[in-house]
């Protein structure tokens, strides 16, 4: 097929098979793909196989994105947008009321968005003014974006991790990435929806629902989730309801919604990124990443949250570390951002056992392995080196079925495993945090406030199992949570010493090396192989970026991970950047299955007669 040729899909009606979550095998309805027809202009020459411009022609005009003083604003980067500031195409006041308008007109079917901010215009209105009076503060002056609902803004919105029991409260300051990102000239336009309290609540749920926000929906396929517990941020951001968007991730939750959605996120080491101000899941593992439509967007945010103060001291002052300039001063990681070209000598490994193993053995995955594979190759004719490695710790730590965080030590269930860490922290950390807020009339201070909370509503919370279809088990991981206060410290101890041993020394530490040198990176699947992989770099806190690759056979966009150690984002941002020149472009939503209004359950499930009333 040539670059000219015109493609019309209409497409068959196609079944659902199984499909693997971030966290364990999803359960879904068998539900048909109604395609929209869609006009392919062009092909690449690429793995992914995806068009460089998808044009939607349906009957839906709500779809069509609101044009911003006659400019087509879909897909523009910061950059693009940033130009058409300066040459006043538009203000950033009616950038933000285009923006406003997308998520007025699409969310009411994707609810990506949990609420928008009254101040919005108001603050892109005093930026167009400050633009005039003494210029722009950093390349995101006056650019509209998103943060995800646990993220605190001292504002007229609320922070409520999708939680109604936190309606009213209000922080005490904005979280630290948000006064950054507000100090660079941003704006926020509102509150992304997430999977509620970051999917920590229940064992089998609906990924993607929050009792605040609703089911937020995949906008290539709305029967299918957009992963979690960033749903929201990744969703909104695909759906062009944003320029760029915030999230944070305990295991997996940026990576894994960036995935599935086909937009860049990138999660930083544990620690580069203040977690000041957002609601805590396991401050072990705990980080804030940003979403791009490219790595040059993604890693312009990067740049910006980053706590450059928190980088050890060996780092700072050794200017042979990649991250340093000549003189020993912090580089910018944009000035790391490369093209194809940077493939030439570099050296990756693709850890083979229950990794690439496990995607090259899932029926359900096939057609994402074999794309990754094709584009493997690529990598290996621009320049690169590519290697088998292995995790020596792999069948200690992940499991042969998929992401699972309590497996460790070889089985299920261990008392060494990651969730012995995260239970302990979530219930300690949680009560400090409540204690911070104000105007906290419900005198939610603790999770067993919370818990009491959601059964006295079981209706609209799902307290109890069984009483709210998105949650079928109730709130049972709460439970245990509030059961781990009665554990000894030595079990919470030796889980987290455990954990990070065989994730950072005998995981990712040990992979990375190969003869007698440290590789440019691992190169893993984040779904084909049921989301094992990032969960290795969430255990250890290291970094990892994930780049749109193409669309399964449901629908649903996949990418290339890319895995490295601590303090390393430099070279994820640099061969990031160029294994995305490989791919270019990313496709846009098809918004399949518009009418969708079925939960997507993630999980262990409870007996099937008691899940089947609520599907």
């Amino acid at each position: 097929m040539t670059p000219s040729t015109e493609l019309s899909v209409s497409g068959q009606w196609l079944g659902f098979a199984p499909t693997l979550s971030l966290c364990c095998r999803v359960y879904l309805p068998s539900i048909p793909l109604r395609p929209i027809s869609v006009s392919i202009t062009s092909l690449p020459n690429s793995a992914s196989a995806c068009p460089d411009q998808v044009v939607m022609e349906h009957s839906h005009s709500f779809l069509r994105m609101p044009r911003c003083n006659g400019v087509d604003i879909e897909e523009l980067s910061i950059s693009q947008l940033q130009n058409h500031l300066e040459r006043k195409s538009f203000t950033s006041k009616e950038l933000a009321q285009c923006y406003l308008k997308r998520i007025e007109l699409v969310n009411p079917r994707i609810k990506a968005v949990i609420e928008t901010n009254p101040d919005a215009l108001e603050i892109a209105n005093e930026l167009d003014a400050e633009r005039e009076r003494t210029g722009v503060r950093s390349r995101i002056h006056g650019i509209p974006f998103l943060v995800k609902d646990n993220i605190a803004t001292r504002d007229k919105m609320q922070t409520t991790a999708g939680c109604a029991a936190l309606l009213g409260t209000r922080v005490p300051n904005d979280a630290a990435v948000v006064a950054l990102l507000r100090a660079a000239g941003g704006v926020l336009l509102g509150k992304a929806n997430l999977s509620e309290w970051a999917s920590m609540r229940a064992s089998y749920y609906s990924e993607a629902y929050s009792s605040r926000g609703g089911q937020n929906r995949n906008p290539y396929n709305l029967a299918e989730h957009p992963g979690g517990s960033s749903s929201g941020p990744a969703s909104a951001l695909t759906a062009n309801m944003c320029a760029f968007s915030i999230g944070t991730e305990t295991d997996g939750s940026v990576i894994f919604p960036a995935d599935r959605n086909a937009v860049v996120g990138i999660k930083p080491t544990v620690g580069l990124t203040s977690t000041l101000g957002v609601i805590p899941e396991a401050p072990s593992m705990d980080t804030v990443g940003s979403f791009g439509r490219s790595v040059e967007d993604a890693t312009i945010i990067l740049d910006i949250i980053v706590d450059r103060s928190s980088l050890p001291e060996s780092r700072i002052l050794n200017a042979d570390e990649p991250s340093m300039t000549q003189h020993g001063t912090a580089k910018t990681y944009t000035s790391w951002l490369a093209n194809k070209d940077a493939l030439k000598g570099a050296k990756f490994g693709l850890p083979w056992k229950r990794v690439w193993e496990a995607a090259s053995n899932s029926t359900d995955h096939k057609s994402e392995y074999l794309a990754l594979k094709t584009l493997i190759k690529q990598i290996g004719r621009a320049g690169a080196r590519v290697v088998e490695v292995n995790f020596p710790s792999a069948e200690e730590i992940i499991s042969p079925n998929g992401w699972d965080w309590e497996y460790a030590a070889g089985k299920s269930g261990s008392r060494l495993s990651e969730f012995e860490v995260v239970k302990v922290e979530f219930y300690r950390s949680l009560r400090t945090y409540l204690n911070t807020l104000e105007n906290n009339k419900e005198r939610i201070l603790s999770l067993e406030d919370i818990v009491e909370y959601n059964n006295r509503h079981t209706d609209t919370e799902g307290g109890r199992p069984g009483t709210h279809p998105a949650w079928p088990t109730g709130q049972d991981n709460f439970d245990r949570c509030i059961e781990s206060k009665d554990d000894g410290e030595a079990v919470y101890s030796d889980a987290l010493k455990y954990m990070l041993r065989k994730s950072r020394k005998e995981g990712i530490d040990a992979a990375m090396m190969y003869e007698e040198s440290e590789l440019d990176g691992l190169l893993v699947p984040v779904q084909a192989e049921g989301g094992v992989a990032c969960s290795v770099a969430a255990k250890a806190g290291y970094p990892m970026i994930t780049i749109p690759v193409g669309v399964n056979d449901n629908g649903v966009p996949f990418g290339m991970g890319i895995i490295q150690t601590a303090w390393k984002e430099s070279k994820l941002v640099r061969y990031g950047s160029a294994i995305e020149d490989l791919v270019r472009p990313r496709r846009r939503p098809t918004f399949l299955n518009l009418d969708a209004t079925n939960y997507m359950y993630v999980g262990n499930p409870p007996n099937r007669s008691g899940v089947s009333q609520h599907t």
